[in-house]
């Protein structure tokens, strides 16, 4: 294409081409996160896939430019892509709902195969708007002299769309609009993109598109009994209430509970009750706990009845799962909570306080951080435990495969004298690290004292805790093969045919 505007038209559609790539790449990702979590293996096998998608896009468009370098021919690639873009959350769930049984059965082969077939829902569009900037280029060059010029030019367009299609939707239209509508925006930008070459008549299906966007966008993976749903800078929340009037909190792929409450009693039944379990381990008043990973409040509420003087700061980094905890969880029912938006780690940095009891919950079952599991961050935690102080930390575990527990329980060893491991539940290892070793006979005798409701608990923690033997290497922030671990584990649970079930402490009044 010759001419000023003709070079123009060409720039504009190849910058939004830039930004459709990317912003369909990063909108895809809270697409998945609800089935599938946010782990590293799925925005690996989505980086991927989007790559393998542009490298096919770009050798494909510069085959069909070649062939026929028709403007015309490019405007209906960018309003095929924007089509595309526009289908994906409306034949989303009805695929991944069927993909996701295979995670919901825990067959190895199933759950490989949903993340591939998921992910090919993303790799049309970004086929075909891998085409443009190839197809674009050879539209511009009139001259041998200038095709450097004119291809270093497409391309700078092309990455600077990118950078925004990276940023808009990440900090703008998820928060602001969800998920769906999101799609629905970029699918608009791309066949107004498209008009630059086909003229003013196809702003019709933009403004279709746009139409579109109106519709109410439905529960990602709704269920009976949904009380709040939403998508905040950090993940997908979803509140549920049961017929028996207890609230659970999911986030992302909704295959933990990560808070509980109960009309009834703070007492859940869960992996929350154990650390009511830990304080008279202390010998002492329980005066200060930190929570990181406070979640909905589930463990500082119970808190607040059973240890009414303690002060507890509760760490959660997404400020939305407090919102939630406050409306639906009764997070306020302890006067002495103080919530804190922040990450674990920079907050125990930060903060020049010292704690009789830490719990670390904030492993997002089954993926763990792997900043909040290395020599380091324990060396901090020992750091902010006053004397005496105990570190409680919920580790995901599969029946049958330590191996997780092992690493980390190895790894705090380095840093405390004393490692213990409770197996409260199939799926939940508490890690104990404590800064004063105790004996067997003092921890039995410790753990007769106590309110009477938690007594069951504190029998099964002086029966089954036991000391953690440390082996291997420990973790450092320069190597902590976390996720590498933890895809193995679960790999190998779901090859046996494990199911994931829902399990219960003895702790109902």
């Amino acid at each position: 294409m010759n001419g000023r505007r003709g070079r123009l038209a060409l720039g504009a559609l190849v910058f939004g081409a830039g930004i459709g790539a990317l912003a369909t790449e990063i909108t895809a990702s809270r697409l998945l996160a609800p089935y599938f979590g946010s782990s590293t293996i799925v925005w690996a096998n989505l980086i991927g896939i989007v790559l393998a998608a542009l490298a096919l896009g770009y050798w494909l468009g510069g085959r069909v430019a070649d062939r026929r370098p028709q403007p015309s021919l490019l405007g209906f690639i960018v309003l095929a892509a924007a089509l595309c873009v526009a289908a994906i959350p409306f034949v989303a769930k009805p695929f991944l709902d069927l993909t996701v049984e295979g995670l919901d059965e825990a067959s190895a082969g199933a759950v490989i195969g949903s993340f591939l077939a998921v992910l090919l829902l993303f790799a049309p569009p970004v086929v075909l708007l891998g085409m443009v900037s190839p197809f674009a280029i050879r539209l511009a060059i009139s001259s041998v002299a200038t095709a450097g010029a004119v291809a270093g030019r497409f391309y700078a367009l092309s990455t600077a769309g990118s950078l925004l299609g990276t940023f808009l939707p990440a900090l703008v239209l998820i928060p602001a609009i969800g998920t769906q509508r999101t799609f629905l925006v970029i699918a608009a930008l791309l066949a107004v993109s498209a008009c630059f070459l086909l003229g003013a008549r196809y702003l019709v299906v933009a403004a279709a598109l746009a139409v579109l966007a109106l519709v109410p966008p439905g529960a990602v993976k709704g269920e009976a009994g949904l009380l709040h749903e939403e998508t905040s800078y950090h993940q997908y929340i979803q509140v549920v209430e049961r017929p028996d009037g207890r609230r659970l909190l999911y986030l992302n792929e909704g295959v933990a509970v990560h808070s509980v409450w109960r009309p009834d009693s703070v007492l859940t039944g869960g992996v929350w009750d154990a650390f009511l379990a830990l304080p008279p381990l202390l010998g002492r008043p329980l005066e200060r706990v930190a929570i990181l990973g406070n979640a909905a409040g589930t463990t500082a509420r119970a808190l607040g009845v059973y240890y009414p003087e303690a002060d507890v700061d509760g760490v959660e980094i997404d400020p939305a799962v407090s919102r939630v905890g406050r409306r639906y969880f009764g997070m306020d029912d302890n006067p002495r909570l103080t919530v804190h938006d922040a990450d674990a780690r920079p907050f125990l940095r930060s903060t020049d306080r010292r704690y009789d009891l830490i719990v670390v919950d904030a492993y997002h079952q089954p993926y763990v951080p792997f900043y909040l599991a290395t020599r380091e961050f324990f060396r901090l935690v020992r750091e902010r435990l006053a004397p005496g102080g105990i570190v409680a930390l919920n580790v995901a575990a599969v029946p049958g495969d330590k191996r997780l527990v092992g690493a980390i329980g190895t790894t705090l060893s380095r840093e405390l004298p004393q490692v213990l491991e409770w197996p409260a539940l199939r799926f939940n290892t508490i890690v104990l690290g404590l800064t004063e070793p105790l004996a067997p006979d003092e921890l039995e005798r410790r753990l007769l004292v106590g309110s009477s409701d938690l007594a069951p608990l504190r029998e099964l923690l002086a029966r089954d805790a036991r000391p953690l033997i440390a082996s291997g290497r420990p973790w450092t922030d320069d190597r902590a093969p976390v996720e590498w671990l933890t895809d193995r584990m679960i790999i190998s649970y779901a090859a046996r045919g494990g199911r994931l079930e829902e399990d219960y402490l003895p702790t109902r009044p």
